[in-house]
C-alpha cells in the first residue's frame, strides 16, 4: 500500500511539478528501498536481503544528495 503512494507520489512529482524523472526517482527511492527493507525484516526474511536491500538504497541516497548539492 505505502509503496502504491510513492508511485503516486512519483507520478505527481513528474507530471504536476514538472520534475524530470531522474531527480523524483533520486528523491524517492531511497525511502523506497528502506521501506522494502523493513518489510523483509517483518516478514524475517534471511538478513542478507535486508542487507542488500539497504546497501542499495545507500547509492541512491548519496546520488540524491548530490543532486541536491548541484542544484544549490
Amino acid at each position: 500500500m505505502v509503496l502504491a503512494v510513492i508511485a503516486i507520489e512519483l507520478v505527481w512529482l513528474v507530471a504536476r511539478l514538472r520534475w524530470p524523472m531522474l531527480r523524483a526517482v533520486l528523491c524517492l527511492a531511497p525511502g523506497a528501498m528502506m521501506l522494502l527493507a523493513l518489510r523483509a525484516a517483518l516478514v524475517g526474511m534471511d538478513w542478507r536481503w535486508i542487507a542488500l536491500l539497504l546497501l542499495a538504497a545507500f547509492p541512491l541516497n548519496l546520488a540524491d544528495l548530490a543532486w541536491r548539492q548541484r542544484q544549490g
